[in-house]
């Protein structure tokens, strides 16, 4: 038996995800986890075979909340399940220490199999992502201007870029507004953007946003 805590912020996803899991007789969901203090409660609390980790939640979360947990437990099978599908996030986080990353749109199976996968102690990249990893990220001195930013930066680009304003960003991720507009202000001059229309235009056309 497969013992899973899900990590994610949104009740819906959390609630389908159990649904299909009580219907395969080798996984049981043993918590749940809204945000990146929780996570780390519920495996103070009990040490699960495997953790389904959303990289968007609240306060701490993405590559930081990664490497907080890895520097706990560095042999806890970590499978991240995101709605990003760019290569440049999944190496992020897989350089953190995930094992795995499958995104929200793959088939069950696919994410199913990566399950079992990555609590067997292997790794997993989400198909579509796997051709990318391989040449995108070997492009070099092409690479595209938003692998410059931090992982912060990269963050709150994506929210930005997603429609929330500055006052709500600074409240999801438990941060200061100041703090918010002075990363907003660097990630502008990297990505060489005088405006929010056209992060949002660069955000699509490098698929950081749906």
């Amino acid at each position: 038996m497969i013992r899973l805590l899900i990590a994610d912020d949104h009740a819906i996803v959390r609630s389908g995800l159990k649904q299909v899991f009580a219907m395969a007789s080798d996984l049981a969901v043993v918590g749940e986890a809204v945000n990146g203090a929780e996570v780390l409660d519920s495996l103070r609390q009990q040490l699960p075979d495997l953790l389904l980790l959303d990289i968007n939640m609240p306060g701490l979360s993405g590559p930081d909340l990664i490497v907080r947990i890895r520097a706990h437990w560095a042999k806890l099978p970590i499978l991240v399940l995101s709605m990003h599908n760019e290569a440049q996030v999944a190496a992020r986080v897989l350089k953190a220490g995930a094992n795995g990353y499958v995104t929200k749109d793959s088939e069950m199976d696919v994410l199913l199999g990566a399950i079992r996968r990555v609590a067997g102690g292997g790794k997993f990249i989400a198909p579509e992502l796997a051709e990318k990893l391989v040449f995108d990220l070997s492009l070099g001195s092409d690479a595209a201007p938003h692998s410059t930013l931090s992982d912060r930066e990269l963050e709150i680009f994506q929210l930005l870029a997603a429609g929330k304003g500055v006052n709500e960003i600074a409240g999801q991720l438990c941060i200061s507004n100041k703090t918010v507009s002075t990363h907003k202000t660097r990630l502008m001059e990297k990505l060489n953007v005088d405006s929010t229309a056209e992060l949002v235009r660069y955000a699509l056309q490098h698929g950081l946003i749906n």
